[in-house]
């Protein structure tokens, strides 16, 4: 298929002109640069635009003669619509026809090459090629270095490969040549093998013919007199000769500006180091909507791409997430991110995410028309790996067990004698294949994803990874332990700042400790190890499925000694009692823990099981029960325990006396437990009691206060325990103090705005920690909050939470859920569910000894008999009036005095209601604009007014009597 008639013609399109003849592209007046193929197809499509041309039409054009397959006329396309800029708005060239070809949709201009149209003929290159990936997110960088590079004369971009330092390089270029008489020029030193000839290379992409003996001396004196911007790319293989001659150039030629690319800097002086850093990704885990995840560039990019290579690709909320984790897969390495978005013609985005757990896969994506070291993620690496020193390369090899980040000190121990790791760790860095974060007080380093699985390659081609794995193994029990008997003193949010990294690094340590080539025995012994670090950074399904998993390894080959089978034991019942609520097999393990404990005489193992044992049973709402073990765990503290663990023991006996209604108990032992802890919370507490103990002691504290009617005082009391919980860095202290605390308190007092704000906030912490009892229990109190504004409409939905709560075994605070499910039930017109709903709870609070939420079922079950006009109404407000007063509940106590002033009024026998009401209402002495207290002050004006009503119609008979009932 040859059209010879129209190699002599220029097509013009948008901004382009495609010169058949000289097999030319340009934009404006600067070449595009793609491919010949790529001009042969776009040559096609421009011949008959609007018309579907074939796929096979298209190849047969393109590779005559040859038999290729699709995929590279898809590669072909995707790299056009790049160069073209096809998806930017206004920009709309080629179109895909799913399954048959494409066409091309934009006008097409027609003209002879020799018209006299000056825009038939090329104007003279600019010296700067396109640059290969469109550049996004890199607006401030270009404009800081267009800024900096006029005043210093001499900058270096550093980055990993694939960073994107060439494109940002062609962008300040490009903005400065204007500036600059003799323009700006771009030399790739990619293809140089030998530095002999670097001044002859500069001087040939100058158009420059040098000669003498001095080859760099006469590139000098060809610059002198002129005024550029010289782009010296990929110089790290050339380093020494680019470092003097570009020396030489800044002090012998005033009017040249150098910009170089280099994976490590030049080390001249006059040099300014910048070094790249990867475009902004979502963090790991991120819950993003589209338009929060386009507002970081790496996703930017990533849909620009896409959007190029496939019609009608836009990211979606839906979609979004998926994205996201795309791109922080990929690091934020443009060149990653290009190699990624241009497969979406051939993968769903799910596909393409899963396909990037394999890192060695990616690798592998190639794209063409671009120099060697830039074709794939592998060729990058490649080149700089072939730089390095033979222990340098031996030093990535080896780091590349660690996961995650690391320190000096971890690499040097797992370096072996024959390894200079310090040496390593400072070339590597500077050669940008190491990344180093110097902001805490030690300096963290880590290896991007994809230099990780280069360099995992290399390890496993090295035939050191067993030996390796399990150094790496040892070193991290041998942390791990230490770090935790270190740990007695130290802040919770310090430990998490300096260990927390260390996860990572467990998880791929147990992956080969449980694999056929790995060490069970060892792997139980890190297992043990990890489970203070899982507590502290809340990740309780990963600590469940790990205790479990040695527990069955180590019964199954006998491995487990006493001890690790207590602790193993005991971590799985807590993790379990947080994760799944608190089954009867929580139940067991910890009774089998306490046996184990007792038989082998472990003082310090009772404490902890006596601990986990009454939390289980408070948890189950089984507070009778509880109260024996929590008597026996009081005496083991006083006995064997130190002060941490006497107050973690008066702490939780407090709880329980709040739930069986002895308020003023509980609070004297909050307050006396809370002036005991001086400092803050340490990292040892945290990995013992599971929670920040007083951040629940404040929670518990809260509610107690607003019962006794000190509502202002709770809801401070409330606020400290969410910011204690966020400063102690534990996420399910920080979902305690929301959604046990904070949340109901605002509910109590009826500051509904206060409640939506902390659901949002607990929301938000829920989607970075994915907590399954607090999932659902932050569901059931956005419910309440919808019941608490009048709307009955999610009652069902309510009802099946709670039911799913209970037959997870949760039992804490029951009372005050069936309170709101009864509540909502009659506002959707259900009166009979209601009571059901009620007396199903009055009953379950008979059985458990849960009384500090009684009162207020009574009060419900009376206002239900009162809107029914059915008897007993009266009975219910006394009893639950008496008993709110003699728990000390007095914002109980209000609420039933409410409930049966008003049906006083409606009985006629409103001066009684008016006495109560202001017998209540004195006792008062803060919260006074709580939702409670503003309901009895209008009360208690309205009836003041009938009083008076009264009064002016016994000394003026013509005056007509008002109706003085009031509704609820």
């Amino acid at each position: 298929m040859n059209h010879p008639a129209s190699a002599h013609r220029v097509f013009c399109f948008g901004p382009f002109r495609l010169l058949a003849q000289q097999q030319l592209l340009l934009e404006g007046e600067t070449p595009v640069r793609v491919g010949s193929r790529a001009l042969e197809v776009l040559r096609t499509l421009v011949e008959s635009p609007g018309t579907l041309v074939s796929k096979r039409d298209l190849m047969a054009r393109a590779w005559p003669g040859m038999v290729v397959e699709p995929s590279n006329l898809k590669v072909t396309i995707a790299g056009l619509r790049r160069a073209l800029g096809d998806g930017r708005p206004g920009h709309r060239y080629i179109a895909n026809v799913t399954g048959l070809g494409y066409r091309f949709v934009a006008p097409v201009r027609c003209m002879d090459a020799d018209e006299r149209d000056g825009s038939a003929h090329p104007a003279r290159s600019s010296g700067l090629p396109q640059s290969a990936t469109r550049l996004v997110g890199r607006a401030e960088v270009v404009s800081a270095l267009a800024r900096t590079l006029p005043e210093r004369r001499m900058v270096t971009i550093t980055g990993a490969g694939g960073i994107g330092k060439t494109s940002v390089a062609l962008a300040v270029a490009a903005a400065l040549a204007e500036g600059h008489p003799d323009g700006a020029h771009f030399v790739d030193l990619g293809p140089l093998a030998d530095p002999r000839f670097l001044p002859m290379a500069v001087a040939n992409a100058l158009g420059f013919a040098i000669h003498g003996d001095d080859a760099a001396d006469a590139l000098v004196s060809a610059l002198r007199p002129r005024r550029l911007v010289l782009v010296l790319d990929g110089c790290e293989h050339l380093l020494d000769a680019a470092a003097a001659l570009v020396d030489r150039i800044v002090a012998g030629a005033p009017g040249v500006l150098v910009l170089a690319t280099t994976r490590e800097p030049l080390r001249i002086r006059g040099e300014t180091v910048h070094r790249l850093a990867p475009l902004p990704a979502p963090p790991p885990h991120a819950q993003l909507t589209a338009d929060e995840a386009l507002a970081f560039p790496a996703v930017e990019l990533f849909v620009q791409l896409a959007a190029a290579c496939l019609d009608g690709f836009s990211l979606s909320d839906a979609d979004a997430p998926v994205v996201a984790r795309i791109c922080e897969r990929l690091d934020g390495i443009a060149l990653a991110i290009e190699l990624t978005a241009t497969r979406v013609e051939a993968f769903t985005l799910r596909e393409l995410s899963l396909l990037l757990e394999d890192r060695l896969r990616l690798l592998g994506l190639e794209q063409r028309g671009v120099a060697p070291r830039h074709r794939s993620l592998a060729a990058a690496l490649a080149w700089s790996h072939d730089l390095l020193a033979p222990n340098d390369r031996m030093a990535l090899r080896r780091v590349a067990v660690f996961a995650g980040s690391f320190t000096l000190a971890s690499a040097t121990a797992l370096a072996g004698d024959d390894c200079d790791m310090v040496a390593a760790v400072e070339s590597l860095t500077a050669k940008s294949l190491v990344c180093a974060d110097v902001r805490g007080a030690e300096v963290h380093y880590r290896l991007l994803d994809t230099t990780r699985a280069f360099a995992t390659q290399k390890l496993h081609d090295s035939g050191e990874a067993s030996d390796l794995h399990r150094r790496h193994a040892e070193h991290l029990v041998d942390v791990l332990a230490r770090v935790e008997r270190e740990a007695r003193h130290q802040h919770s949010a310090d430990w998490v700042a300096a260990h927390g990294h260390r996860v990572d690094d467990v998880r791929g340590a147990l992956a080969w400790a449980f694999s056929p080539a790995g060490d069970p025995r060892l792997g139980i012994a890190l297992t043990v190890c990890a489970i203070p670090l899982w507590t502290q950074l809340s990740l309780l399904d990963e600590c469940r499925d790990g205790a479990e998993r040695a527990l069955a390894i180590g019964a199954r080959q006998s491995l487990l000694a006493l001890r690790d089978r207590m602790q193993l034991a005991a971590a799985l019942a807590l993790a379990t009692l947080y994760t799944r609520g608190p089954r009867p097999e929580t139940d067991a393990l910890w009774k089998a823990a306490l046996r184990d404990a007792d038989d082998g005489g472990d003082a310090a193992f009772q404490l902890r099981t006596l601990w986990g044992l009454s939390v289980y049973l408070v948890f189950a709402g089984q507070y009778r029960t509880a109260l024996g073990y929590l008597r026996r765990l009081r005496n083991a503290a006083r006995r064997h325990g130190d002060a941490a663990d006497r107050l973690g023991a008066e702490r939780l006996i407090a709880t329980n006396l709040h739930y069986f209604g002895r308020q003023g108990s509980a609070r004297a032992r909050l307050e006396k437990v809370l002036r005991a802890y001086a400092d803050p919370v340490q990292h040892a507490d945290i990995s013992r009691f599971q929670f920040d103990q007083r951040v629940v002691a404040r929670g518990t504290l809260a509610t107690v206060l607003w019962l006794q009617g000190l509502a202002d005082q709770a809801v401070r009391i409330a606020h400290e325990a969410v910011e204690s919980a966020q400063a102690a860095s534990h996420p399910v202290s920080l979902c305690n103090a929301l959604g046990h605390t904070a949340i109901p308190i605002a509910l109590y007092t009826g500051d509904l705005a206060a409640a939506d704000a902390l659901m949002l906030r607990l929301r938000a912490h829920l989607r970075q920690h994915a907590l399954s009892v607090w999932c659902l229990l932050s569901r059931c109190l956005q419910g309440m909050i919808s019941i608490e504004r009048g709307d009955g409409a999610c009652v069902d939905e309510l009802a099946g939470l709670l039911g799913q709560l209970r037959a997870s075994g949760y039992g804490l605070r029951q009372s005050f859920y069936s309170a709101a499910l009864a509540r909502g039930q009659a506002l959707a017109g259900r009166p009979g569910e209601a009571l059901a709903t009620l007396d199903d709870a009055l009953a379950l609070c008979e059985q458990t000894a849960e009384r500090w939420f009684l009162p207020e079922l009574l009060r419900i079950k009376g206002e239900l008999l009162r809107q029914d006009a059915r008897p007993g109404a009266e009975a219910l407000f006394r009893q639950s009036l008496g008993l709110a007063r003699r728990q000390g509940a007095l914002a109980l106590e209000l609420r039933a005095a409410l409930s049966l002033a008003e049906l006083l009024v409606d009985g006629g026998r409103a001066g009684e209601a008016e006495a109560l009401v202001d017998a209540v209402r004195a006792r008062f002495t803060d919260g006074h604009r709580t939702a409670d207290l503003a309901r009895a002050a209008r009360l208690a004006a309205d009836l003041r007014e009938d009083a008076r009503g009264v009064l002016q119609l016994t000394a003026d008979p013509e005056t007509p009597a008002r109706d003085t009932r009031r509704m609820p």
